[in-house]
């Protein structure tokens, strides 16, 4: 059995596949996301307690304005 060689010079590489998610800052607790047409729509509901949700399809992360009303 062959063993890949290992470069272990230069920087390490970044720890994650996909840069930092998008965020938005919204002023209803309901929102929709169709990830700039590249997923289904879906509609999301930011929890009071959390105040922010993030899609599932493309991670990105909808938080509720301060002074919003949440409805």
């Amino acid at each position: 059995m062959s063993e890949k060689p290992v470069d272990l010079e230069g920087p390490l590489p970044p720890t994650g596949a996909h840069d930092e998610p998008e965020t938005e800052q919204v002023t209803t607790a309901r929102v929709s996301c169709d990830g700039g047409m590249t997923h289904p729509r879906v509609w999301l509901q930011i929890p009071e307690a959390r105040g922010w949700v993030e899609c599932g399809y493309c991670d990105k992360r909808f938080v509720l304005a301060d002074g919003a009303d949440g409805h």
